[in-house]
């Protein structure tokens, strides 16, 4: 005897994920000024942490900050796991 299926009903879009966000001036220096989603935020801070290299070597879950990243994060390393915490701050 099988189960009567349900309809399959569509997955709506989060509206809050992908409303564009304002960053503020420290954000603006690494991801640009324009307003982006959340995702997008993320994504954009991954790929300069990737670009300039600033994974830690031995704990690749460690990002050092560099000059830019300072002011965002508040101290010198975070882990990846507080990096949308310390990010969302700066968004409006």
């Amino acid at each position: 005897m099988a189960t009567p299926s349900k309809t399959a009903t569509p997955r709506k879009p989060n509206a809050a994920f992908m409303k564009p966000l304002t960053p503020s001036a420290e954000l603006a220096a690494v991801i640009g000024s324009e307003a982006v989603p959340r995702t997008e935020v993320t994504k954009k801070i991954w790929d300069y942490i990737k670009a300039h290299n600033l994974q830690d070597a031995s704990n690749k879950r460690n990002i050092n900050a560099d000059a830019k990243l300072r002011p965002i994060f508040g101290k010198d390393q975070v882990t990846m796991f507080e990096l949308t915490k310390l990010v969302n701050a700066h968004l409006k």
